[in-house]
């Protein structure tokens, strides 16, 4: 027997017999078992089922000012989307998590043999370039060996100098190091170039633009597709990257990836209000007003700012004085340049070992904003305010014009017997003929005893002596060096350069210092260059007396190029020219042990005896603040070695969704 629902007919009958009561109380019965269906279906899928990422979609990031130029892994360009692209489109040995932590990417396994002076690679199965062809050792061989490469010119060869690189079976390689050096494998996050492509290119013909794409061929997790040009100016509107279909981890769930170009940060944020695109930063964040829609990522990075003193600075010996480097730095207010400039996206710095980020134990000295102290200093280094001018300034004795230093006895001769005659010429009394020819003669001789006897307290007395010999030694030449050369002093103001680059917010920071210093009587300057002249002239050649500019660490901690002796000179790191054989020892024994906590230890001493020594003043360390849509799932990044990782763990972004049963 089947069940037949009720004609149309039949319904109309049905509800032709019902009062109007009954009519409404069918249909409010009715509709709550409909939606109580609805509710409880809906609730058995929910709790059935679970939410999760789904391929497809599209992520487009906003850009303002920059345009791509070099997309070159062997090279550290200075625009930020140089090294995004080089980030989605090529991979390393290594790359970093969303912790910051090393950890393999085209590795599979890897082995550390000889005390840490061998590190063994194997790749994994089935790596793919772009365009198909199979990434194998060969490629890692012949990207190290071109990095070695004196004609590539590349700057991270210094890392390189000495490690020798080989092909072992098993698809390996093996590479040898010519000292032990604990934080190896963050160099193996160096990306890999395709040998297939570039090597019958001379190195004046490496292409690495984007005029030349059909070169751009990684193995990362997005391929180029395509560039968006204005016809007549060249100017690079849109750059799109495709999903790697081959790629060897996991697939990302993102489709396409773009980077679109602003020329201003009011055009972007319009862009990141109407929805335009789904991701920017920007590097003053005082053109970044909350967005809805948008969550602000706060990113720590081990980079800060300092003020570098040249240790080879001979023109202002102010700056050599320990005690003077503690007033500028107990003057400087670290918390102003945070808020002020950095929208309070940041830490006070102390230490070139960052603790605070890498979880050390922060230095035994700090010098915390504390003006009346810094003068207090000031003063006592002999640095008064003068009420005219609120300057401080330092009384210094000018240098006599000649001193008495030789024995002078009857015909002696020369310029020292000429400097006596002058001096004596000065008291008629003494020396009347006043005679000056150079010759330690009679006349020179009557006069000097008649001097040794007019100062006779000072010059016979102590030698129990009545009468002048004539003779000008130690008692009597102390006494002419007193009464014929008269000493005048003259004020030096303590006067400071302060050298940096025009470049945000390198700029802003020294005109907040400036005003600091300014504040308790030093007389300070800025002096601003471009990039290019920083690096040519400035850094190049140390001309600067106090630098200003920012450094970055990895995430292994390893100051060693930027304060080891061995660095100080161009191309060097150590721009501060510092010295210190202790240091030294220290910075080399971190870099060679395998252990933690040793490293953490010998780290901590170091910061110490830097410290001491005072060859910078470290000022604060920014944070990178990612703006990215509510739309975009899947971002943990938490710290970042240099704002391009943030695209490390882009596999893992999407923004579609799917329910599995459980």
């Amino acid at each position: 027997m089947s069940l037949k629902f009720p004609s149309k007919e039949q319904w109309k009958r049905f509800f032709a017999v019902l009062s109007y009561k009954e009519r409404v109380a069918f249909l409010s019965l009715s509709a709550c078992f409909i939606l109580s269906s609805i509710f409880l279906a809906g609730t058995f899928i929910a709790s059935h089922t679970e939410s999760q990422a789904a391929s497809g979609g599209s992520y487009k990031e906003g850009i303002v000012g920059q345009q791509p130029r070099f997309i070159n892994p062997l090279y550290l360009s200075d625009r930020d989307i140089d090294r995004d692209l080089v980030e989605l489109i090529f991979s390393g040995l290594f790359k970093y998590n969303e912790q910051g932590e090393i950890i393999p990417d085209l590795a599979s396994r890897y082995e550390i043999k000889e005390d840490g002076r061998v590190i063994e690679v194997y790749l994994k199965k089935n790596i793919f370039w772009h365009d198909g062809k199979p990434l194998e050792a060969a490629d890692v061989v012949f990207t190290v060996t071109l990095l070695q490469d004196p004609q590539y010119q590349s700057p991270l060869r210094t890392k390189w100098l000495g490690v020798t690189v080989e092909e072992i079976p098993d698809n390996g390689v093996r590479l040898g190091l010519p000292k032990k050096y604990g934080g190896f494998l963050e160099s193996l996050t160096l990306k890999i170039l395709p040998r297939h492509i570039f090597k019958d290119i001379a190195p004046q013909n490496l292409p690495w633009s984007f005029s030349s794409p059909k070169y751009l061929i990684g193995s990362g997790p997005f391929k180029f597709k395509e560039i968006q040009q204005d016809s007549a100016s060249g100017y690079v509107k849109e750059i799109t990257l495709e999903r790697n279909e081959k790629y060897y981890s996991s697939k990302p769930f993102l489709k396409k990836i773009s980077f679109a170009f602003y020329k201003n940060p009011e055009d972007l944020l319009a862009a990141a209000g109407n929805k335009t695109i789904q991701g920017f930063s920007l590097s003053d964040l005082k053109d970044s007003p909350k967005i809805k829609g948008f969550a602000a990522y706060d990113i720590v990075i081990p980079r800060y700012f300092a003020l570098f003193f040249n240790q080879n600075e001979q023109n202002n010996k102010n700056i050599a004085n320990t005690e003077i480097k503690k007033a500028l730095a107990l003057a400087i207010d670290k918390e102003q340049i945070i808020q002020k400039i950095f929208s309070n996206k940041g830490e006070k710095e102390s230490s070139p070992i960052l603790p605070d980020f890498f979880n050390f134990n922060g230095p035994d000295a700090v010098f915390d904003y504390n003006p009346q102290e810094a003068a207090a200093i000031l003063e006592k280094a002999g640095f008064t305010l003068n009420p005219a001018s609120g300057l401080r300034e330092k009384t210094i004795p000018d240098e006599k014009p000649f001193t008495f230093k030789k024995n002078l006895t009857y015909r002696n001769q020369g310029q020292d017997v000429t400097e006596l005659q002058k001096c004596l010429a000065q008291f008629p009394d003494i020396y009347p003929a006043g005679e000056i020819n150079g010759y330690f003669g009679d006349k020179t001789k009557e006069a000097v005893i008649k001097f040794q006897e007019k100062y006779s307290q000072d010059i016979l007395a102590p030698s129990n002596l009545t009468n002048g010999n004539g003779e000008v030694k130690a008692g009597t030449r102390e006494k002419l060096n007193e009464v014929c050369f008269t000493q005048t002093a003259s004020s030096s103001p303590l006067e400071i350069t302060i050298t940096t680059s025009d470049r945000f917010p390198l700029p802003d920071i020294a005109r907040l210092i400036l005003k600091n210093w300014q504040d308790i009587g030093i007389k300070a300057s800025v002096k601003e260059v471009p990039l290019a002249e920083l690096q040519t002239d400035v850094l190049a050649k140390r001309n600067f007396e106090i630098l200003l500019f920012g450094e970055a660490l990895g995430a292994f901690p390893d100051p060693f190029p930027f304060w080891h002796s061995s660095q100080k000179n161009h191309p060097g790191l150590n721009i501060a020219s510092y010295s210190s054989q202790k240091a030294d020892a220290l910075l080399e024994k971190s870099r060679e042990t395998q252990d933690d906590s040793e490293r953490q230890n010998t780290l901590e001493q170091f910061q110490n005896v830097l410290l001491k020594d005072m060859p910078a003043i470290f000022l604060v360390r920014p944070n990178y603040v990612y703006f990215l849509s509510d739309n975009i799932k899947g971002f943990e990044i938490k710290q970042i070695t240099e704002p391009a990782k943030r695209f490390s763990t882009v596999e893992k972004w999407y923004v579609k969704i799917k329910r599995k049963w459980k």
